[in-house]
């Protein structure tokens, strides 16, 4: 694994970090969390954003209006048994999601979630670390590379991961301002 395919890898670990974030409801209406919701639709498993129009009329609601009227009924019953927490109500052309205010313990709830998003995204980029650490040691062993430039290598695989997972700590950071101000 060579330094800038570990480095690409590591920044797609951390974009994948932020969408588990933007999953995560916080006191306003956002439509990103509808993104893991997965509706049945003919016998496939389909994503809701591309089976409805998802806006945002305002801060405290989520309007989803499916592409195919005669889906209504199954959208509705994938918001409701997916892990979003809210209740849909289907008015027969369109569904609406009410985002109620979030209590202090369920904004501590949040908060643990969004820590343990962050924490699968820093073992991630440890992981990568170790697997591209292996493959210079490996070169290294069978003379591919000298011991001074496996050296180099490893220090600055290091540096990118240290600079990866203090970005995921930074947007941890945003996401707890985010769920805990009112």
């Amino acid at each position: 694994m060579k330094l800038a395919e570990a480095e690409s890898t590591m920044q797609k670990t951390v974009e994948a970090t932020q969408r588990s974030f933007n999953s995560i409801r916080t006191g306003r209406a956002n439509a990103s969390l509808l993104d893991k919701v997965l509706v049945d639709y003919y016998g496939s498993p389909t994503s809701l954003k591309s089976l409805a129009n998802i806006s945002t009329p305002d801060a405290t609601t989520i309007l989803i209006q499916p592409y195919d009227r005669s889906s209504l009924n199954i959208v509705e019953k994938a918001i409701s048994l997916s892990d979003v927490g809210l209740t849909p109500s289907n008015d027969g052309s369109v569904i609406r999601l009410n985002i109620p205010p979030l209590t202090s313990d369920r904004r501590k709830e949040l908060v643990k979630i969004a820590s343990k998003y962050a924490e699968e995204g820093r073992v991630a980029i440890r992981n990568i670390r170790r697997d591209a650490i292996d493959a210079i040691r490996k070169q290294e062993k069978n003379a591919e590379i000298p011991e001074d430039e496996a050296r180099d290598q490893q220090d600055k695989l290091q540096k990118l991961t240290n600079k990866y997972t203090a970005r995921i700590d930074e947007l941890l950071a945003e996401k707890e301002k985010d769920i805990t101000t009112v």
